[in-house]
């Protein structure tokens, strides 16, 4: 259940962060860059959205979901196993595009955000979070 409550917690940093993300785009401002030139290359460039969508809304909903599916397992909302299945797919999805959209910013962009590294950070905890867990039980 320790690990769930994690996964819950982290999530709720992805959601913080997305939503700052998300007014800050929708208001035309900003955001603070505390490491990297500029954010707004990144954010800005073509790879931004994913099937049409922002990647900061897709983020948004993946965090959402994930904390969600967290506090049903913490909780202990039926069915646990089919939970515990959904989290691991998205953390592992989550993980791979997190990987893909690092790769863009290092090699294709040339740049970094601090915000998309944050939350790649995050996801790829949450992947490291259930992979220790899995191999201790």
């Amino acid at each position: 259940m320790t690990s769930q409550a994690l996964i819950f917690t982290l999530s709720a940093l992805g959601i913080s962060e997305t939503v700052y993300l998300i007014k800050k785009r929708l208001l035309l401002q900003k955001p603070i860059c505390p490491i990297g030139e500029n954010c707004l290359i990144v954010l800005e460039s073509k790879y931004n959205k994913l099937f049409g969508i922002h990647n900061d809304v897709l983020g948004l909903i993946f965090y959402i979901a994930s904390s969600t599916i967290a506090a049903f397992l913490v909780i202990g909302v039926e069915p646990l196993p089919l939970w515990g299945t959904v989290i691991k797919i998205m953390v592992l999805g989550g993980s791979l595009i997190s990987v893909f959209f690092t790769y863009l910013q290092w090699k294709v962009i040339k740049s970094w955000c601090f915000w998309c590294l944050m939350s790649a950070c995050t996801i790829w905890l949450m992947g490291v979070i259930l992979l220790v867990t899995n191999i201790l039980t």
